[in-house]
């Protein structure tokens, strides 16, 4: 025999070492693929936790603001209700009732509080956003001006929080 051949190991035997070796290596390359897999689920679940708390918060400032429009709207329908009431006591204190007088302006003065606005416009310029002309005079003939001009209110009109509730009955010059 060949004293190479003696120093040889046979190709059947498979040092423990080697096994050893070649388990870490597979095992790192799994350890690697489930990490990255892991990582991979959990930026998922962090770009839908991010979605839906975004989401969350736009639906919350949206009820909010909806919440405050229903509310001032329904404020604005029970005001409206109340302005035939208000009429009333415009007439009553015109006739002579200086007794309703008080009553007209504790029901303005808690309507003023809560974002209403008298439109009493004698001898501003006609705007017809607020106001509603029912009479019209012509001008005096030495003006030569195209403004008009609201000479007399019949019924006054109402603003509540930017919104016309009713237009000024007025009657206009110019």
């Amino acid at each position: 025999m060949n004293s190479d051949s003696t120093q040889e190991e046979p190709l059947n035997e498979i040092d423990e070492k080697d096994i050893e070796f070649c388990e870490t290596a597979d095992s790192t390359e799994t350890e690697v693929d489930e990490t990255e897999q892991l990582v991979l689920e959990r930026d998922g679940y962090l770009n839908d936790l991010q979605r839906v708390t975004a989401e969350f918060s736009n639906f919350r400032k949206q009820s909010a603001k909806r919440n405050t429009e229903v509310n001032s709207r329904s404020q604005a329908e029970l005001v409206e209700k109340l302005l035939p009431v208000l009429d009333a006591c415009d007439l009553a204190v015109e006739h002579g009732a200086n007794d309703v007088a008080p009553i007209r302006e504790a029901l303005i003065s808690a309507f003023e509080s809560s974002g209403l606005q008298v439109i009493d416009p004698l001898d501003l310029n006609f705007d017809p956003t607020c106001h509603e002309a029912v009479l019209h005079e012509s001008a005096e003939e030495d003006k030569e001006s195209s403004e008009q001009i609201v000479t007399e209110v019949m019924r006054r009109g109402y603003i509540w929080i930017d919104r016309v509730l009713r237009p000024a009955m007025v009657k206009v010059r110019g």
